[in-house]
Order: C-alpha cells, then structure tokens, then sequence
C-alpha cells in the first residue's frame, strides 16, 4: 500500500530584507490610495501587523479587481485582523493610554467595516455571495435563494457543487456524493480544494462503497491530507494485498486526471467483486 509518501520542501528566504521591502510596499501603497483607509488600521501598531499587512493588500487587490471573491476575501482577511486586535486589546499597557484608545478605535473600525461588506454582498445575486451570506452570517433568506439556483448554470462551478454538497451532506449521502464527484469533474490544479476527498471518502465508505472510499482516501494523502496509519486502514478496509495494490493505481491515475482537469466519473472502478 502507498501509505507513506511524504512530500517535503525546503524554502530558502532572506527574511529579514523580505521583511522590510513589504513593510516599505505596504506603506506605499496606503500613500497612494487614500481609498484603502489605513488611517483606520492603526499602521504603527507592532502588534498584529501580519494580519493588518493582509488585509491591506487584499483591499488593493479588490481596488484593482473588483469581484464578489475579493470582496469575500477581504471579509475573513478583515475578520482575522479584527481577532488579533481584540487580543492586542485586552493586553496591559503600562502609561500609554494612547496606544489602548487607537486599538479600541481600531477594533471599532474593522466591526464597522465588516457591517458594509455585508451590506455591499447583500445587494449581489452571485452564488457565491449568497452562500457566503448564508453559510458565514447565517443570512437564511440567502440560503433559500441560492438553492434556488440548483440545477442551473450558475452552480456548475467547482467551488458551487462543493459548496451545494455540504448542504446535503447530513440529509442525502448518494447526492452528497454525487455533487462531490460533479466537483473534481470541474476542477483542476489551479482550483482544487483537497478536502473533496477526504468528504468522498467518508460518504461513500457510509454508503458502503468502500473501493471508492479507498481511492478517495489515497488521493487525500497525495494531497498532504493526514490519513489514518497501516492498522487503521486494514481495519476500516480488510481487502487482499493485490486489491490495495490495484486500488492504488486507480488512485494515482485518478488523482492525475483531476489535476489535468479530465477527471470523470466513468474511472471509478466497479464495486463488484
């Protein structure tokens, strides 16, 4: 059985120039769009200034181009800047009251800036804004529009069947799956979400289907997703050595067709002995 391939990769950087050439960047780039609003970021802060960098940089993004995902991504890129600031809050400052009060208007600030994020996703139609609003804000007027759109051309995406499969995933398993194999059919390296397989792999070992559960769990750990160990998985599995053999060049050919973007359903071995 292929249960052990480690991937491993070694990043050489220098770190300390990297540091100071972002720091000079991401001040430049607050000089030069007024738009960004650093002002309210509380830029000298040393606390929390990996997740203020972020999000500085996902809001020129979104200048630059505009789109329902940077609008998105600046939400939960603001929202970890706003966990951090709470935490830098709550820390003691020994006499500098004006340090406390530029983080509690900072604070302030990203609540009131999360507010108009919302309230600009909620004027967009998109599927993905609709599923944001639903699965992140709990928004269910939004829910039920965006199952509306099953069945139609806005949902065949990858991101959207995947996004529609965690709706059934405890209500219909052989449509969870379903949904979940239309997923890896319209995905590729550059959009691969690796954690379609570790779903395949549990629904379809619910279902019974344990061949396929197999292949979907060898395809995770290609993915560098944790499996469980040896034992674990003669446990969960008990086949012959020649079938894992067998299950393995399916998994390797499969998970090779994803990446390539001509995954399809029809490669799946059958269940029958």
């Amino acid at each position: 059985m292929k249960l052990t391939k480690i991937t491993m990769a070694i990043f050489v950087s220098h770190a300390l120039v990297g540091c100071f050439e972002l720091n000079r960047s991401t001040e430049e780039v607050c000089s030069n769009n007024p738009s960004l609003q650093c002002q309210r970021l509380n830029m000298g802060d040393g606390q929390c200034r990996v997740p203020r960098t972020d999000l500085v940089w996902h809001r020129y993004e979104g200048i630059k181009k505009p789109s329902i995902k940077n609008k998105i991504e600046e939400y939960e890129a603001l929202a970890k800047y706003r966990n951090c600031l709470d935490l830098a809050s709550q820390i003691r400052v020994k006499s500098d009251d004006k340090l406390k009060r530029l983080r509690f208007e900072a604070l302030n600030n990203t609540a009131e800036d999360l507010k108009l994020i919302v309230k600009s996703l909620e004027k967009s139609e998109s599927p993905q804004a609709l599923y944001f609003l639903w699965s992140q804000i709990g928004d269910e007027k939004a829910g039920k529009r965006f199952l509306l759109l099953e069945g139609t051309s806005a949902l065949e995406t990858a991101e959207m069947q995947h996004a529609l499969a965690t709706y059934y995933t405890n209500r219909d398993p052989e449509k969870t799956r379903q949904l979940l194999i239309r997923t890896l059919e319209l995905s590729s390296k550059s959009n691969l979400d690796p954690e379609v397989y570790t779903s395949l792999a549990s629904v379809t070992y619910k279902l019974g289907l344990k061949k396929e559960a197999y292949i979907w769990t060898m395809a995770a750990e290609m993915a560098d997703i944790p499996i469980a160990s040896d034992k674990e998985i003669q446990r969960l599995y008990g086949f012959q050595e020649s079938l894992y053999d067998e299950l393995d060049d399916y998994a390797d050919e499969i998970e090779s067709a994803v990446m390539k973007g001509r995954f399809k359903e029809s490669m799946l071995p059958s269940e029958k002995p």
